[in-house]
């Protein structure tokens, strides 16, 4: 990404600043963008399937090494100071006002941690301050509950053999009200950062491709996909939680002048389902080696997220 992004520059500062230019490029590769990092496990990387952890002592909060803050960082060298306090498990409220609490890998009866609990994390707010550059973030999931109806789903699913909608039946209209109250803390959030980083660069980042268009590509009581989770209910959670989820976010960006990356066009041909090939951004249950991924991006998966958020941080 490196190359693309210097080769892109380059020709930008050639364009407009005619024969000065020579000198600029260079000046503008030293730039040290204070950077902030803000998200849920969507950006921290949680996943082993997304490195290893990095962080000692350890938060809690999983921060991996190929998660896409860390990838940009590391491609973009002293061009960005980064402080990335994404949490996994990170609610809006939890970036806004209140600590969290972290769980690290503990996650009974599936996986334990030895080091639980951890120590609460401050609102993730905090790390941002008035001289910061550049703000992304990456939340909204867990706000609208997208773990937990995922294991309704499964449930449910089971209880049906896979047939019919369940998970749609069980929830109803709920999703529609939850969105609602999502986008409404986006707006708060995007405010309350635009207060404490009047200057900054902000940049929403929106979910990838989970569950294909084709869902007769997910295997039911698949664990490397979404386990029993019916086909009808895989459309539902695509159709009235994760577009709309990305559409509010999106639009919330909008209404404040702010810039949404857009991972779900992208990744498109890359969802959980998508296995043939390797072509999965993201994992199932369980990662395809049989190690707990619940349905989070893989190292490909954040790849494309560093492209994209790269280019944003960088105003191409």
């Amino acid at each position: 990404m490196r190359g693309k992004i210097t080769a892109i520059a380059l020709a930008i500062a050639l364009a407009t600043c005619g024969t000065t230019a020579a000198a600029v490029p260079a000046q503008a590769a030293r730039e040290d963008l204070t950077w902030v990092a803000l998200g849920d496990s969507y950006t921290a990387g949680v996943i082993p399937a997304a490195g290893r952890e990095y962080e000692r002592p350890r938060d809690g909060c999983v921060r991996t090494t190929r998660s896409y803050p860390k990838v940009i960082e590391s491609e973009l060298g002293d061009r960005v100071s980064l402080r990335n306090v994404s949490c996994g498990n990170a609610t809006i409220d939890h970036i806004l006002n209140e600590k969290q609490h972290p769980i690290g890998f503990y996650l009974p009866p599936f996986s334990f941690d030895p080091d639980y609990p951890f120590a609460p994390v401050p609102p993730q707010l905090d790390a941002v301050t008035p001289d910061t550059d550049v703000v992304t973030v990456g939340i909204g999931g867990n706000s609208l509950g997208f773990g937990q109806i995922l294991l309704t789903c499964i449930k449910l699913g089971a209880l049906a053999v896979g047939r019919g909608t369940p998970c749609k039946d069980h929830y109803g209209d709920k999703l529609e009200n939850r969105l609602a109250k999502v986008s409404d803390q986006y707006d708060e959030m995007l405010t309350a950062i635009r207060v404490k980083a009047p200057h900054a660069r902000v940049i929403t980042v929106g979910y990838p491709h989970i569950v294909p268009e084709n869902t007769a590509k997910c295997v039911y009581g698949s664990l490397i996909g979404f386990a029993t989770i019916t086909r009808g209910d895989l459309d539902w959670l695509r159709t009235r939680a994760l577009e709309p989820l990305n559409a509010a976010i999106s639009e919330r960006t909008a209404e404040h002048g702010d810039t949404y990356v857009d991972l779900y066009s992208s990744s498109q041909g890359h969802s959980v389902c998508d296995k043939a090939g390797g072509n999965n951004w993201v994992e199932g249950v369980l990662d395809t080696s049989g190690r707990f991924a619940v349905v989070h991006p893989n190292a490909k998966g954040h790849a494309n997220a560093a492209t994209l958020v790269g280019r944003a941080i960088l105003g191409l």
